[in-house]
């Protein structure tokens, strides 16, 4: 599978595959309709994650607030693939990878067992925005995403769970590398892969961009800095991370996201030269559910759970953007969490999430 976007390598053709979402969409005119959220609680959330109430939040780094978010399982999302064009933003795809002929690693493909090595500190400059950081040698862009070999796997053959990975990774592209969503637009783009019916995450969607709170803020699914004061510099995130999937409940297709985005920044104030970078870790779980079981919509997935975690992305109030400090002004006082390697790969969001809290210290940034 080419691990830069679009349709890859698949075997079938668009016309076969819209008639396959047809033909799905048809068969499933007698599948049950969506459950409550308390029927949810019971069928589906991933083993550890609240379905009902409000998000646990917690906090680490600097300012590096963790936010392990609410989980939802819908049964009632989700149909085949339609085909959607994997349009990523120009730009995003290539770019430097830091000073000189540092050799790129090779994309993520299995968890790491230990954290990147330590680098010579050199501060970020406009020209080197990620030098003096292990994202030197990551990939740009949606190629940092790695995309396992697919097969047969739940109701979907491999040419399906295919084009369930590529959607999973176009979600993922256009809600935190998508360029106008970078700079504060509206994701609309990837709200439009999350199924309409899934009435909760709605709901969540719409407090989220409306009104903004500790238990709906739009940066826990989507990268967005306020172009009033701050602006990314070059064209290029750096990303490592990979895809993994497995079979769920009803035979779905659920697949997991686990990426770290780097985000070099400065002030908004035109001749602003003071690089810093705000990192992002966020794991996403979706559902691709089989459409004869369950009341979907084409070209959509469930909603299944969410973690993000931020180094520089915001300590303060709710803002509904990633807002970074350039003045690096807080006090030891504020730092009362743990002191975490945003680089560092090895730990699952899990244990990260388990062990770590308060707005704490980062190694590196």
């Amino acid at each position: 599978m080419n691990a830069g976007g679009g349709r890859g390598g698949s075997a079938v053709p668009d016309e076969e595959w819209e008639r396959f979402l047809r033909d799905s969409v048809a068969g499933a005119a007698d599948a049950p309709m969506e459950p409550s959220a308390q029927e949810r609680g019971r069928t589906g959330a991933s083993p550890g994650q609240p379905v009902g109430g409000p998000p646990a939040w917690r906090a680490s780094g600097p300012p590096r607030p963790r936010r392990s978010g609410k989980g939802w399982y819908v049964a009632g999302m989700v149909a085949a693939v339609a085909v959607l064009a994997a349009s990523l933003t120009p730009g995003l795809l290539t770019g430097w990878f830091g000073a000189g002929d540092i050799k790129p690693l090779a994309v993520e493909s299995e968890h790491p067992d230990q954290a990147p090595p330590p680098e010579t500190p050199r501060r970020p400059t406009i020209d080197e925005p990620f030098r003096g950081s292990p994202a030197a040698r990551w990939a740009d862009g949606a190629a940092g995403i790695g995309v396992p070999r697919p097969k047969a796997t739940g109701w979907m053959s491999s040419d399906q769970v295919g084009h369930a990975l590529e959607r999973t990774r176009d979600f993922l592209s256009w809600s935190s590398l998508d360029r106008q969503v970078l700079e504060g637009k509206h994701p609309a783009r990837a709200i439009s892969l999350i199924n309409p019916h899934q009435q909760d995450v709605q709901a969540f969607l719409g407090s989220a961009f409306r009104k903004p709170d500790r238990e709906s803020d739009p940066v826990l699914l989507f990268s967005r800095f306020d172009p009033s004061t701050a602006r990314l510099v070059g064209d290029t995130v750096k990303t490592r991370g990979r895809l993994s999937f497995e079979e769920g409940p009803q035979g779905s297709v659920r697949v997991t996201g686990d990426v770290t985005y780097v985000y070099p920044v400065v002030r908004a104030q035109a001749g602003s030269k003071d690089v810093v970078r705000t990192i992002v870790r966020r794991e996403v779980v979706v559902s691709w559910d089989d459409p004869a079981k369950i009341v979907t919509e084409p070209g959509t997935f469930s909603l299944v759970s969410y973690k993000v975690d931020m180094t520089n992305g915001g300590c303060g109030p709710v803002t509904g953007y990633l807002t970074p400090d350039f003045d690096r002004s807080r006090t030891d006082a504020e730092a009362n969490g743990s002191v975490v390697d945003p680089y560092d790969r090895s730990r699952s969001m899990a244990e990260r999430t388990e062990s770590d809290g308060g707005c704490g210290t980062a190694t590196r940034s």
